[in-house]
């Protein structure tokens, strides 16, 4: 005989497990409740209505699995029980087992076949599409049985009462009279009840040396169908699952301690606190699972922040051809005209060239959107991607170096931002985007100063109106954010961009999230533009800095010192100095990992591109292994094409895998230290901790993960 394994593919049938003694018409009174489109026997009964609506959700049983023992009343009743199934226009399938007589104590026996069969089916059907039949056989049966579904799970556990004196009738009934539905004088002596369901133990499935509760250490051998009574498996008692349940109950707690206890030595980082809340099986199978592109609706679907994305460099083409339309309405008809005379005149076919032309432009606006409305979708990724295929360690690969990375953003960022009318579409778009990806906060930077050198703060408070009318009109609950950034580069205006960070701070609230350093680290370093950042010091400013990119990590250690960084953006090189990897441990500044644009920009492998294959691996795995606080991030979405959920993906792809338990409290990692106020960001950890478990907890399995 074959033993039960989970099928491989499809949904396997619904099963109801029945014990049996001397009544074989208990069964089909059962499978008439929980089946009345198949076999209705109820029809006439006075309580249908209700009794159809109780089971209305229960999965129509497949298959009857029946526990009974070897002997001449039983045989006649299994016989019995097959000419009735065989009577039924939809006939499900009849698996036997009788306990051998031999057994020296039948209700130890007993015990142990029913344990082993409410296993087996809760395994071969999952527990959700178990029915257990309380009403055939002893009451020490149906005390077993009723055990075994509190321990291995069931959907719900099923029993048959007599509430008036039964007609002559039903005493003895013939097989054909039970495949059709009684007469409401008859049906009406009957009353099918449902006692309760089951959840499976959690300690059946810590492994506490010798294995986890499974069908495969405790077989069954598997019966063919029941057509006679050599049909039944008669199976010779082997003790074990009975005395191995007493001792898990009895040892419960301290096992489930032990696992809890093992889970957390072995972790770099907490994960979320309703995810222990989750039986062991759950848990481990989230450790146990690697990330891959099937988990990419889950990544969507789960609760995310983003706290390193460039609003210059965050929308996709088609999102920028919208916002070009509106600018495009906007501009005067002679606007509109010298634009697209001058897009003749613009080399575009070379990417050293006409980047710097563009950017010279008194009108580069128009420029910019001219080109967005008037070229295609093939045209413009000739333009802007095809020079930089393919787009790996470009600082160093590429003749432009860092700005063969840039050269995608061109046509949007300062150039669509500087307009007036930009603003609404470009929100929009954010909170399209944005919803699309689930995030649940976007922390924006960008440079309002470049935007509207005049009036920056007047920008920003157009924009703060425009994303309020967008969420809005999405009816979304996205909290976002604004972080400013002073760019290395020009050292003189530095201190500038941090006096409006904190004006903007003071006048529109915390909507302005914090301050950023960005550009080359070859121009500046850290502890010279300390003086710059007083006034963000002295008004408590969060910082964000990206730092150790490219350079080497002695820029981190500056940033983290000299301008007492919140963040780091990138931190790629920190592994170098591990003495500051252990600093930063200790006062918990989290590093914004960027891996498609660090792949872009620095070079790293990943095994989509197999032209990457002699870069070194992502560090990510080291980072996290030395319990560095670490979120992920997309930086410039727009410009690599990607969104949030795929750069967990390309984490994990380049290095070397992260489990969907790392991938969890890699997220956590992003609310931790997202720049929001502490009470709003406490409660936006607690709604996304209940969301994220009432989601987990509801799948099963790898499939659904």
């Amino acid at each position: 005989m074959s033993h039960f394994s989970i099928p491989a593919g499809g949904e396997p049938p619904a099963i109801l497990l029945c014990t049996l003694g001397l009544t074989w018409a208990v069964i089909p009174e059962i499978l008439g409740f929980v089946a009345p489109e198949r076999f209705d026997l109820y029809r006439d009964h006075p309580q249908r209505d209700r009794l159809r609506r109780e089971t209305a959700a229960f999965p129509r049983p497949g298959a009857i699995w029946v526990i009974t023992t070897d002997a001449l009343q039983t045989t006649d009743s299994l016989m019995q029980l097959a000419a009735w199934r065989d009577r039924l226009t939809e006939p499900p399938e009849l698996r036997v087992w009788r306990v051998d007589p031999g057994a020296a104590d039948e209700v130890t026996a007993m015990r142990e076949l029913i344990l082993r069969a409410v296993l087996a089916a809760s395994e071969r059907a999952a527990p959700d599409r178990l029915l257990l039949s309380l009403a055939g056989g002893r009451k020490t049966m149906s005390a077993d049985l009723q055990r075994a579904g509190t321990l291995f799970g069931c959907r719900a556990m099923l029993h048959v009462i007599d509430v008036a004196r039964l007609p002559e009738a039903l005493f003895k009934p013939d097989p054909a009279r039970l495949a059709a539905p009684l007469a409401g004088d008859e049906i009406a002596a009957l009353l099918p009840l449902i006692v309760g369901r089951g959840q499976r133990a959690e300690h059946l499935d810590v492994d506490d040396g010798a294995g986890r509760v499974t069908a495969a250490r405790f077989p069954l051998p598997e019966p063919p169908p029941f057509v006679v009574a050599d049909d039944a498996q008669l199976w010779p008692y082997q003790p074990g699952l009975a005395e191995e349940l007493d001792r898990r109950e009895r040892e419960g707690q301290r096992l489930l301690g032990n696992f809890f206890g093992q889970l957390a030595r072995e972790e770099h980082h907490e994960n979320w606190r309703g995810l222990y809340r989750l039986p062991p099986r759950r848990i481990d199978e989230l450790r146990q699972t690697r990330l891959d592109a099937r988990h990419r609706p889950l990544l969507v679907t789960l609760p995310k922040v983003e706290l390193h994305c460039h609003i210059g460099g965050l929308l996709d083409l088609p999102a920028q051809r919208q916002v070009a339309s509106v600018v495009w309405d906007a501009l005067a008809a002679d606007e509109r005209a010298w634009a697209r005379d001058q897009l003749a005149r613009i080399p575009w076919t070379d990417p050293a060239r006409w980047p710097a032309v563009l950017r010279n432009s008194a009108q580069r606006t128009a420029l910019a959107v001219a080109a967005l409305i008037e070229f295609d979708d093939v045209r413009l990724n000739a333009i802007l991607y095809a020079p930089t295929e393919p787009r790996l360690a470009l600082r160093v690969r590429h003749p432009l170096g860092f700005a063969a990375y840039e050269l995608p953003g061109e046509l949007s960022g300062s150039a669509l931002l500087s307009h007036p009318a930009a603003l609404r579409p470009y929100a929009r778009a954010i909170i399209a985007q944005a919803c699309a990806d689930g995030l649940w906060s976007l922390e924006l930077r960008g440079s309002p100063h470049k935007y509207r050198p005049t009036d920056p703060l007047g920008w920003l408070a157009e924009f703060q109106a425009a994303m309020a009318v967008a969420v809005r009109e999405a009816d979304s609950a996205l909290r976002w954010g604004f972080i400013l950034i002073a760019d290395r580069r020009q050292r003189d205006r530095v201190a500038a961009v941090v006096e409006l960070a904190c004006d903007a701070r003071e006048r529109l609230g915390h909507v302005v999230l914090g301050c950023d350093l960005a550009g080359d680290e070859g121009t500046a370093r850290p502890e010279e533009l300390a003086p710059a950042f007083e006034r963000a010091f002295d008004s408590c400013l969060p910082l964000t800095i990206h730092a150790g990119e490219g350079e080497a990590a002695d820029r981190i250690w500056q940033a983290a010192y000299r301008l007492h960084a919140d963040r780091i953006g990138h931190g790629l090189t920190l592994l170098a100095r591990p003495e500051l990897l252990e600093k930063f441990r200790e006062r918990r500044i989290a590093l914004e990992l960027c891996p498609t644009s660090n792949r872009e920009v620095v070079g790293f492998a990943d095994p989509a591109l197999p032209a990457s294959a002699a870069l070194p691996r992502y560090p990510l795995r080291e980072l996290w292994a030395a319990g560095l606080p670490l979120t992920l991030c997309t930086d410039n979405p727009g410009l690599s094409r990607t969104t949030l959920a795929d750069e967990y993906l390309a984490a994990s792809r380049m290095s070397g895998g992260l489990s969907l338990w790392e991938t969890l409290a890699l997220i956590r990692q992003g609310f931790l230290h997202a720049f929001l106020p502490s009470a709003e960001r406490e409660a936006l950890i607690k709604q996304a901790d209940a969301a994220l478990f009432q989601h987990l907890a509801g799948l099963d399995g790898e499939a659904g993960v």
